[in-house]
């Protein structure tokens, strides 16, 4: 009967965002309250254990689970080294195990640590073994190095973005881990580095150009010795010295094809990176164009504030230029400000205040904007999410009314990739003229299907699709779009333990 250690830890950080991300934004939960956990919720710890509960041989050891609440900027160094402490302890409390599952983001960063995911890795190898297979599920949005692969059997990543394929990756990663320890599956991995930082709705897996990718990775895959292939693009806003985008492919002990098919999905994506990009429209263009409609909503896609990259939701841009163009449509925006959250609930529900809203952590690029607003609704931030049912909480939130502008105003960044922080604070986006989105993308059904007008806007933003302006410090160069790149040789770089 095999044992499996099971631990989790994920989150997507932004070294552009002056935030800096502490322990208590992650729920931790350890070891059989992980299972507890992850049997509700369908993320990848669930998909992993969809599998290994439906085998009668395992034997689960739970260990750590960590997963921030949503994105955010570098981890301070004393809470990743209380993070790591805390994981690699359950690990080793684990007690003997045969094999491991790991659920990691990949695009994680902390003050002391550009590979946090490859040290968690490396340092569980000390604690559980040289020789016990490591399956390790990731974000395509991760950053794959050589330190997370030479201390791993396979890694799986997910094979859609938008995200919805959570706990199918899990339990990809549990059948290759199952295979490794029952059927004598020998992982070899094929990896090759693309110099290339990429955005835009070419991205979208169902509909762009990377599901040229994604489809030949999962023939691969359901392939007779295939195990797990894929490309991951990495967080253009993680600027970390291994940041690229990576194409792999795991075969059960044929090297030669892991290696010619890395290639293959290398060469498949450089034929289209240049086309990987996101058309923006400037910010005052935006709300020009916004006006010209009549009917309908016109949803502004503020991606250079998005929290799910790690952002800090507190940019007032699009609504300082709605403003300053006398913007007549009904605006529905969301922000983080703690201050005028407090200054709400201070005043309750009907008192007008005076306050600002905008700027509170990323000062540098947001000044504070003066309102005289009502205060519509109070709310103690805790809702579930449209997409998944997953637990988010924002904090104390207040929604302000200031003449045609209704804000959702948040004390701490929660996700924003679905229309549900809306939703449990009383407002319907299809009742607004304008509504402010921060997130590259949502699922169709969610904006794009019925909206009139979806604009992507050039605001300011740490994690703006603007690549160029960020100002990348650690990254490899030459890198697309940051430099010019004429030819691209794609060469595979094998591991196997």
């Amino acid at each position: 009967m095999p044992r499996i250690a099971i631990a989790e830890c994920k989150q997507e950080v932004s070294s552009f965002s002056p935030a800096r991300s502490q322990f208590d934004d992650f729920r931790i939960v350890r070891g059989p309250a992980l299972l507890e956990h992850h049997r509700r919720v369908r993320e990848e710890v669930g998909g992993a254990l969809s599998v290994f509960d439906a085998d009668s041989r395992v034997h689960l050891a739970p260990a750590f689970g960590a997963s921030a609440n949503t994105s955010g900027g570098i981890l301070r160094q004393p809470d990743f080294q209380r993070l790591t402490g805390d994981f690699l302890g359950c690990l080793s409390d684990a007690g003997p195990v045969d094999g491991a599952f790991f659920s990691l983001h990949g695009a994680m960063q902390a003050e002391n640590e550009d590979d946090p995911e490859g040290y968690l890795l490396q340092e569980a190898r000390r604690v559980l073994g040289e020789r016990i297979p490591f399956v390790v599920s990731l974000d395509l949005h991760g950053v794959l190095t050589d330190r997370m692969l030479q201390h791993s059997d396979a890694v799986v990543a997910y094979h859609t973005y938008p995200h919805v394929d959570f706990f199918e990756t899990g339990a990809r990663a549990a059948r290759v881990l199952l295979k490794t320890l029952t059927e004598g599956a020998r992982p070899v991995t094929a990896r090759v580095k693309i110099p290339a930082l990429v955005r835009g709705d070419e991205m979208i897996t169902e509909t762009g150009a990377i599901g040229e990718c994604i489809r030949l990775a999962q023939q691969l895959e359901a392939g007779p010795r295939g195990l797990s292939a894929g490309v991951m693009w990495g967080n253009p806003f993680t600027d970390v010295p291994e940041l690229r985008t990576n194409s792999f492919v795991v075969m059960d002990g044929d090297e030669a094809t892991a290696r010619s098919q890395a290639m293959e999905l290398a060469r498949i994506f450089w034929m289209h990176h240049e086309k990987m990009q996101v058309p923006l429209t400037g910010l005052a263009e935006s709300v020009r164009k916004a006006a010209g409609f009549t009917s309908g909503t016109v949803v502004m896609m503020d991606a250079a504030d998005a929290t799910s990259s790690g952002a800090s939701g507190d940019s007032n841009a699009i609504l300082r230029e709605v403003v300053r163009q006398n913007y007549r449509g009904r605006v529905l925006a969301p922000i983080v400000d703690p201050q005028a959250v407090r200054q709400a609930f201070a005043a309750g529900i009907g008192a007008t205040i005076h306050t600002r809203v905008g700027g509170a952590v990323d000062s540098g690029r947001f000044q504070p904007m003066e309102l005289v607003a009502r205060v519509r609704l109070l709310s103690d931030g805790k809702f579930r999410s449209e997409s998944f049912g997953w637990p988010w909480d924002s904090g104390d939130t207040a929604v302000l009314e200031a003449g045609n502008l209704t804000l959702v105003v948040g004390t701490r960044p929660v996700s924003l990739f679905d229309r549900s922080w809306f939703y449990a604070n009383g407002q319907d986006p299809r009742h607004f003229s304008m509504v402010v989105v921060k997130s590259p993308h949502c699922e169709h059904h969610m904006f794009a299907d019925w909206c009139a007008c979806l604009i992507n806007v050039d605001a300011p933003g740490s994690t703006s699709a603007n690549v160029k302006g960020l100002g990348h410090q650690k990254c490899a160069r030459p890198m697309f779009p940051l430099d010019d790149i004429s030819d691209f040789q794609p060469v595979a770089e094998i591991f196997r333990r």
